[in-house]
């Protein structure tokens, strides 16, 4: 009896693929296509590739946005302030020993962790179907105006 190991999280309807959530967004954050996994993710630092050179997959359509560097700060902020804290109890420095240590360590982790973040919210985005990965266009809704009141 075989056992399922990437559970499939399912909203709507019964789609025609599935797409299960966990394997799409570690393809992401390995910056590999969360279709196949085989095609790169960016063709710069934080700009995707059109279209998956290995599955043709569209990735122009992902609205990440925000979100990425949203996450960033709110981890490195936890991490790193409670290392400050750590050291600053343990070791009486002066501020600016601690500028000069806990800065480059700041930036050096925030440029290290955006891309991948960046690829796990691309993966999420793409399991879930969501701005245009479903196949519908992400585009406004039509509404009929002339019944809205003035």
């Amino acid at each position: 009896m075989g056992t399922q190991t990437d559970p499939t999280v399912r909203y709507g309807g019964t789609p025609e693929n599935e797409r299960p959530l966990r394997r799409s967004i570690l393809r992401g954050l390995m910056n590999r296509c969360p279709a196949c996994g085989e095609g790169k993710l960016f063709r710069a630092f934080l700009k995707p590739v059109d279209h998956c050179a290995a599955c043709g997959e569209a990735m122009h359509h992902h609205r990440a946005d925000d979100l990425p560097p949203y996450i960033v700060i709110l981890v490195l902020g936890h991490v790193l302030v409670g290392g400050y804290m750590l050291t600053d109890m343990a070791f009486v420095l002066p501020v600016w020993v601690h500028l000069a240590i806990w800065a480059p360590i700041t930036i050096v982790t925030a440029l290290a962790s955006i891309q991948p973040i960046k690829g796990g919210v691309i993966g999420l985005q793409w399991a879930l179907r969501m701005h245009g990965f479903g196949g519908e266009s992400d585009g406004p809704d039509d509404y009929d105006l002339s019944r809205r009141p003035d």
